[in-house]
C-alpha cells in the first residue's frame, strides 16, 4: 500500500497555549482559513479525543466536505485527526514545539503532517500514483497557506 505524506511548519510568535487555543477553535476556523467555507461541529463539549466536525473547503475551484475525528489529543502539544473519503484514508497531525522552556516560551513551531493512502489493502493504479505525486504538491501548497493564515491570525491578535 502506498500513500502520500506532506510536512510543513511555521514559527509562530506566541506561546504554545495561545497557538493551541487558535488551532482548536473549530467554530472560528472559517474566519481564520480562507479555504474553509463552513465548519459544523458534530459533538458537544471541549476539544478532545472523539471530537468530530464536518469541514467544507474550496480547493481547485470545487467545494468538498469531509468529516474529521480527533483520535489523539495532548493539549498544547499535538492532536491527530482522521477522515475517510472516496476510498482514501487521511491522517492530519498538528504538533506544537515551544522555543525554550515550555512554561515561558514566547514562540512555537507549529508543524502539520498530512498523509493520504488508499483505505483498503490494494495497490493503487497508475492514475492514483500519478495523482498522489501531483496531489502532494497541491496539498503542500494548501497546508502552507493554512499555516501562514493561522500564524497571521495569532500574531495579529496578540
Amino acid at each position: 500500500m502506498t500513500g502520500t505524506t506532506v510536512v510543513v511548519e511555521r514559527r509562530v510568535a506566541a506561546s504554545p497555549g495561545r497557538v493551541w487555543e487558535s488551532i482548536t477553535d473549530l467554530r472560528n476556523m472559517p474566519r481564520v482559513l480562507s479555504g474553509v467555507e463552513k465548519v459544523e461541529v458534530l459533538t458537544e463539549g471541549g476539544f478532545a479525543v472523539g471530537t468530530r466536525w464536518r469541514e467544507t473547503r474550496r480547493m481547485m475551484g470545487k467545494a468538498a466536505t469531509e468529516e474529521m475525528t480527533v483520535t489523539v489529543c495532548e493539549p498544547t502539544e499535538r492532536y491527530v485527526t482522521v477522515a475517510d473519503s472516496h476510498g482514501m484514508h487521511y491522517v492530519s497531525e498538528l504538533t506544537l514545539v515551544p522555543e525554550g522552556p515550555a512554561a515561558s516560551a514566547t514562540a512555537t513551531v507549529l508543524r502539520m503532517t498530512f498523509s493520504a493512502r488508499p483505505a483498503h489493502d490494494r495497490r493503487p493504479g497508475l492514475l492514483m500514483r500519478l495523482f498522489g505525486r501531483l496531489g502532494g504538491r497541491a496539498v503542500a501548497k494548501a497546508l502552507s497557506k493554512d499555516l501562514d493564515e493561522i500564524t497571521r491570525a495569532i500574531e495579529s491578535s496578540g
